[in-house]
């Protein structure tokens, strides 16, 4: 039987006493074991709280405990958001860090450990929504084209690789992380298969569409590889024959940006956004476009509809009965 993941190192929290400190790493296990957190948000959160914490040791000139904790006013909460502004911490990050902290505070009740009212009577920020910024199709095309770096000083096989990567990005509309984190027998050979099974955040697993030429493309980088790449191992590996670090690509983006004169906008995950908007644009259905993208809420697709609206526009006033 496996072993379970060990609770990763943390900094050590002096503002606090040991019963917080304790609660805080059951919460983290918490969040990895049970609400399925990906890596990131839950490191986002725990970091979050212990900011609050250090903080709290300050403004109370005590340390903090978890009765005093559970005595939380609002004014503490404010005081908090406040320093963080100060510090020029954007709306988008304070609203994580109320989100976490208010995660903890129903951890710690649920555990009996205290109620924090306070925590509940604070308005998140207001964050302004920015639509995504899509790729014309055209260049989005040509960013999975080899040759447009044939001037570079580096080897064939790592073109084709890079290629494959954007050409998955773009034609399944995957993360970054998520194409990165495919097995070589995740992926079929051209003409044996037309999906893939890909793991997405917290851990969930979808399936998505792949199309011919992308397989192709990914066929062609894995027979000029000039490492072994094994059947349960990472599909696109580094140049020395390693997992494929998610900043290779980004750096190829850049390069790439300059010789196409894209804007800063297009990066890796405007790819994704891309595959999103030009789906949408060619009368893709909403629901199915959440389901590919491996979205939990429909709101969160719905984002995309702000994009296209000369289309939607135009549709009404050649289909509407009255236009």
């Amino acid at each position: 039987m496996a072993k379970p993941d060990p609770t990763p190192a943390q900094p050590e929290i002096t503002c606090a006493d040991a019963d917080v400190v304790a609660e805080m790493t059951r919460w983290m296990a918490h969040l990895r074991a049970e609400r399925r957190l990906s890596p990131k948000t839950s490191e986002a959160y725990a970091r979050d709280l212990r900011q609050f914490l250090v903080f709290l040791g300050a403004h109370w000139g005590a340390s903090v405990t978890l009765k005093r904790f559970a005595e939380l006013e609002a004014s503490d909460v404010r005081a908090f958001m406040a320093a963080r502004r100060i510090q020029q911490i954007g709306g988008r990050s304070l609203m994580r860090a109320l989100a976490g902290l208010r995660s903890f505070a129903r951890f710690l009740e649920r555990e009996g450990k205290g109620k924090v009212g306070a925590l509940s009577a604070i308005r998140a920020p207001k964050v302004g929504k920015s639509l995504p910024k899509p790729i014309a199709v055209g260049a989005a095309k040509e960013l999975t084209d080899a040759d447009l770096r044939a001037g570079e000083n580096r080897e064939p096989w790592i073109w084709a690789r890079d290629a494959a990567v954007m050409a998955l990005l773009y034609g399944s509309g995957l993360r970054i992380s998520e194409a990165l984190g495919l097995k070589k027998r995740d992926v079929p050979l051209p003409g044996s298969g037309d999906v893939l099974t890909v793991i997405g955040k917290g851990n969930k697993t979808r399936m998505v569409p792949v199309l011919q030429n992308v397989l192709a493309l990914i066929q062609d980088y894995v027979a000029m590889c000039p490492h072994t790449i094994a059947a349960d191992g990472p599909i696109f590996v580094g140049a020395r024959g390693g997992p494929l670090s998610p900043r290779i690509i980004q750096l190829t983006m850049e390069r790439l940006r300059g010789a196409l004169g894209l804007p800063d906008s297009a990066t890796p995950h405007a790819l994704r956004h891309s595959f999103a908007t030009h789906l949408l644009g060619r009368g893709g259905d909403l629901r199915a476009i959440q389901e590919l993208l491996g979205h939990a809420s429909l709101s969160t697709t719905q984002i995309y509809t702000g994009i296209d609206t000369e289309r939607l526009l135009e549709v009404y006033r050649t289909s509407h009965p009255r236009a």
